[in-house]
């Protein structure tokens, strides 16, 4: 499809844009980005049988002759760059995207999953109003029948995103904890997957459901399917129309994902951002980042 641009009242043609270019200038462009993932701190919620994670100033390796001995900090004014050092205890960490090796060895790791896993269509189911009358509520079959009454059928290879407004007390640690928790049932996930079948379902809290052996996530697991977990802003984001790139880094062997949910939106959405010139380069910030000794971490 052919741009025109308009000089002065004389019209021209554009020149077609080659392969999926026009795909961008005509849709992306100008669609609304919406953020569904949590930053990652020292102080997140994790499953009380892992460890905290931790972040520390990097450190020279070795001696650097003329530059920095071993066990140096790398800092701006002494070497004109600085980095961080991460311990992460496990891949279990905020919003995540769970292969199915997570349960059983036998399916793909994070690193096995396809680069197929990168654009879909989101379809978002809310159910905050179960939740604010039964905390522990889960999503059922009759709940995805009245959404594709109102909305229409989910598109198979779609991911969707199960809201309960959970992650509105994030990063709360004690209310992270609170069980039953809102989740999505066994039955509702078998009709996502086998009768819709979709991609990946995702879900705010940083588990599936609440049974005493995680049934939904057994079956997901043991089937082959991925899964979301710890999703954010889902309030932001339409019911239908919009797409989500999906990004996670390749652990060799990985079992689990951390991961960056991004909702891409039509333009008219009333929350998001654009694609803007100020994207690069990007703005300075009054406030530089600088070491916090006391939290753990660079602060502004």
């Amino acid at each position: 499809m052919g741009v025109v641009i308009a000089t002065g009242i004389v019209g021209m043609a554009a020149a077609e844009e080659p392969g999926l270019w026009s795909v961008y200038t005509e849709g992306l462009k100008g669609a609304k980005y919406i953020d569904l993932s949590h930053v990652i701190t020292p102080e997140i919620p994790v499953w009380p049988r892992f460890a905290d994670p931790a972040f520390a100033q990097a450190t020279a390796g070795q001696d650097l002759e003329g530059y920095a001995k071993k066990g140096d900090v790398f800092t701006y004014e002494k070497h004109g760059f600085e980095a961080t050092a991460y311990t992460l205890p496990t891949d279990q960490l905020g919003t995540q995207l769970d292969p199915p090796a997570h349960w059983a060895p036998e399916f793909p790791g994070i690193d096995e999953l396809p680069a197929t896993y990168t654009l879909r269509p989101l379809v978002v189911i809310q159910m905050q109003e179960q939740v604010a009358k039964d905390f522990g509520y889960a999503l059922q079959v009759s709940d995805v029948e009245a959404f594709e009454t109102k909305y229409g059928q989910i598109p198979a290879g779609s991911v969707v995103f199960v809201r309960s407004d959970w992650s509105k007390r994030w990063p709360d640690r004690e209310f992270a904890a609170k069980t039953p928790f809102p989740g999505v049932g066994l039955d509702a996930l078998k009709f996502l997957h086998e009768q819709r079948h979709i991609l990946f379902h995702g879900h705010e809290p940083l588990d599936t459901d609440a049974t005493p052996t995680l049934e939904g996530e057994h079956w997901l697991m043991h089937h082959g399917y991925a899964q979301a977990e710890g999703v954010a802003n889902l309030d932001k984001v339409p019911p239908v129309g919009c797409l989500v790139a999906i990004g996670f880094p390749k652990f060799k062997g990985g079992v689990g994902g951390y991961a960056r949910y991004v909702a891409i939106c039509p333009p008219d959405t009333p929350e998001g951002i654009a694609v803007s010139d100020a994207d690069a380069p990007l703005p300075a910030s009054p406030k530089p980042l600088h070491w916090d000794d006391a939290a753990g971490i660079r602060v502004r």
